[in-house]
């Protein structure tokens, strides 16, 4: 099992220092879903929710979540973020939205936060953007799909 890095040599937490780490291509793919009813996803589809457009709305939160990741993640570093795509499939059965963010930088350290913030973020606003109508729904299965660069190489998740 790989040595935790986040603590110093009284067990209290640190930021790892990354300054000897060589600048490398990094990407994160991350995803997660928000279930809604059958209304509600009318309701997205159509743009008839009175706060607008539910998923400009929850694009732009996620672009903004992960240029902020370090603001809300105490142990991340600031990055140099040089992109960032979020994308949404609308599924009826179940009745669902599904959203991805990639995320990419040239950097030291790896943006799988930031992809992770980004998804987050994107759900929330649309809990928000759709709370009026439905308050029972369920934001699940944010996971990281996928990273490349740096020194540990590459993951990709099973199934």
């Amino acid at each position: 099992m790989p040595e935790l890095t986040h603590f110093n040599q009284q067990g209290r937490a640190k930021m790892v220092d990354v300054t000897e780490k060589a600048v490398t291509l990094r990407t994160a793919v991350a995803a997660g879903e928000i279930h809604v009813s059958a209304e509600t996803m009318t309701h997205i589809k159509s743009g008839t929710l009175k706060k607008g457009d539910v998923l400009a709305v929850a694009q732009v939160a996620g672009i903004q979540a992960a240029k902020h990741t370090w603001e809300l993640i105490p142990m991340c570093h600031p990055l140099p973020l040089t992109g960032i795509d979020i994308t949404f499939r609308l599924s009826d059965e179940p009745c669902m939205v599904e959203i991805a963010a990639v995320v990419t930088c040239t950097g030291v350290t790896g943006v799988e936060m930031e992809a992770l913030a980004a998804v987050s973020a994107a759900a929330l606003t649309v809990y928000d953007m759709c709370k009026a109508i439905q308050k029972d729904m369920r934001i699940t299965n944010i996971r990281l799909l996928e990273k490349s660069g740096g020194k540990s190489g590459g993951y990709r998740a099973e199934g």
